[in-house]
């Protein structure tokens, strides 16, 4: 993948040709962020994550008078990305056996060496590991507006519309999902106005 970044973002660069179409910041600059895994790799994770999904399903309450239950959509979801799971690992060992382009493991790139690049990377693993620590006691709503005023943030967001961004952004989704979808949303710390 290419993409262009900001000449201040201490990357290496390399110039860009007239035409191209990764140009930007006027086409002063721009260079490859690149980091390639083995599909064998995501196929083994994609293949785990879907085996823990159809055992968790299966304690799913079966629903009286109905021979379809809860555990269908997420089954027949997760029974689909074993099947691609499957694909993957065969393609990724297949590549790998032949010696191509991708034929190790792991390779990164100069992003790796970014500082700012992983900053942001441990930022959005930080963000997801707080939501779930702090959901239940804040609430959805507080622990939304900090969780999209940080990616916002970290993604380039102004700050001046960092935080009203966030804040009707939660409020879209919690309305959606608490009224339309019924989904018990927690309210935490704003129980009191509950609506």
């Amino acid at each position: 993948m290419t993409c262009v970044i900001p000449a201040h973002a201490g990357i290496r660069r390399r110039a860009t040709t007239p035409g191209s179409r990764f140009r930007g910041n006027g086409g002063a600059a721009c260079c490859d962020l690149e980091m390639k895994i083995n599909d064998a790799v995501w196929g083994a994770f994609f293949l785990l994550l879907g085996v823990a999904i159809l055992v968790h399903v299966q304690s799913f309450p079966a629903m009286s008078g109905q021979k379809i239950g809860p555990a269908l959509f997420p089954g027949t979801i997760a029974a689909g990305l074993c099947v691609c799971a499957l694909l993957l690992i065969a393609r990724g060992l297949s590549v790998r056996r032949l010696g191509g382009d991708g034929a190790g493991w792991l390779a990164g790139d100069a992003w790796l060496r970014s500082p700012r690049h992983i900053l942001a990377f441990l930022l959005v693993i930080g963000v997801n590991v707080f939501y779930i620590l702090v959901v239940d006691r804040l609430g959805f709503i507080p622990t939304g507006v900090i969780y999209l005023g940080v990616l916002f943030a970290v993604f380039g967001v102004r700050l001046r519309n960092n935080l009203a961004l966030a804040l009707i952004v939660t409020l879209g989704i919690h309305y959606s999902f608490y009224k339309l979808l019924k989904v018990p949303l927690p309210w935490g710390l704003l129980q009191r106005w509950a609506w």
